[in-house]
């Protein structure tokens, strides 16, 4: 790994006043995350906040901005039909560096990767590469953007193939300039505390391993994670447990892992499905128990442990599984001014639009980047 003096971090002119490495300066932050840590996260901790966002803008100075400027973001996946269509049979935006260019003139100034592909007639072709990470790099600069992360894959199984994939993907992320290295998937699809418990051992060896390379270790969730671990009661044919304690299986993963090493990304959205759709568990005796997830009373419990969200919006809807529709950032019912005003840590997260019903297909194919002006224009309007 480069040890030289670190470019960028969450804090990159602390980094760079003090003359500490990426690495120095991540040991530092680390041991203030820990101390500033709030304990266990209250994922059954009762009834949704009822304060309503009304009510929080109006409330005495409550006209802060929620959302720095430095820290408005947007993971690539929003726009994905912009990055993967072929530059030669439109006049949109085309390839990573028109939409880096058209992302940065919004005014966005965070990205997250899903990946590095993009279509082979863009410029650069293909860049997923050492190579290709170099130009992506350039064209980050040149458009005054910062990589936080990727949406990659991180190894289900530790052997030393597996980690020197891993470290691969770490020195392409220090190319890049990211903070962190991450994956779109949970640890394990598993409603079973065994799994949970194996997933948690592998996520602290390569949570560890990416701290070595100045980076930390993220899992990105949707609603599933937050529904109820089978950990107790009786046994199924297969010797497995078939009701529960009332424990979230990211309960569970937070309380098994080093705070010092792994973190999540709250998709916020995702969490609020979780609220409408987990909410009754059996417990070890039979009796069925409501527990009613709030998330941003998980994330205040530890809120350093959350440097990423997704910050997707959604419209109340009832008559789909989910109880939400996906809409660009601030036209839905989700109330983020009372979300972001609850978690603590002002200025300390990393929030990414997404929204994975952006591109509009043929029919209008300048969809995405279009909800993406409306989205960073409501990002930058969120007060409280």
């Amino acid at each position: 790994m480069n040890d030289d003096l670190i470019d960028r971090s969450d804090d990159p002119q602390l980094g760079r006043s003090l003359g500490l490495t990426r690495r120095q300066l991540l040991a530092a932050t680390t041991g203030m995350a820990a101390a500033a840590a709030l304990g266990a996260a209250a994922f059954g901790a009762g009834p949704a906040h009822a304060a309503t966002a009304a009510a929080a803008r109006t409330a005495p100075g409550a006209n802060g901005v929620l959302i720095p400027p430095g820290k408005r973001g947007i993971i690539l996946y929003t726009v994905r039909d912009a990055i993967s269509r072929d530059p030669g049979t439109t006049p949109l935006a085309s390839g990573f560096r028109a939409v880096f260019e058209e992302l940065s003139r919004i005014g966005y100034k965070q990205i997250e990767f899903a990946g590095y592909g993009q279509h082979a007639n863009a410029e650069g072709g293909n860049v997923n590469n050492v190579a290709g990470a170099h130009l992506l790099r350039t064209w980050l600069d040149d458009n005054g953007l910062e990589a936080e992360g990727n949406h990659g894959s991180i190894p289900s199984t530790i052997t030393d193939a597996t980690l020197a994939a891993f470290d691969a993907q770490c020195e392409i992320a220090n190319i890049l300039g990211f903070g962190h290295i991450g994956t779109g998937g949970d640890p394990t699809g598993s409603a079973y505390v065994a799994d949970w418990e194996a997933a948690a051992e592998r996520w602290n060896i390569l949570g560890e391993r990416a701290a070595g390379h100045g980076l930390k270790l993220y899992t990105h969730n949707h609603d599933a994670a937050y529904s109820f671990l089978l950990d107790s009661g009786p046994l199924d044919a297969l010797g497995r447990p078939t009701r529960s304690s009332g424990i979230r299986r990211l309960e569970h993963f937070l309380a098994n892992t080093d705070p010092n090493y792994v973190y999540l990304e709250m998709d916020i959205y995702w969490a609020h499905v979780a609220q409408y759709k987990h909410k009754v568990f059996t417990a070890p005796d039979g009796s069925s128990v409501e527990s009613i997830f709030d998330p941003a009373a998980v994330v205040a419990a530890q809120t350093t442990r959350f440097p990423l969200f997704h910050a997707k919006d959604g419209k109340s809807n009832p008559n789909t599984a989910n109880g939400y529709d996906m809409v660009p950032f601030g036209t839905g019912d989700i109330d983020y001014t009372t979300f972001f005003q609850r978690i603590g840590a002002k200025g300390y997260h990393n929030p990414m639009w997404e929204q994975d019903s952006a591109p509009g297909g043929a029919a209008n194919p300048g969809q995405s980047l279009a909800f993406a002006q409306t989205s960073y224009s409501n990002m930058a309007a969120l007060r409280g």
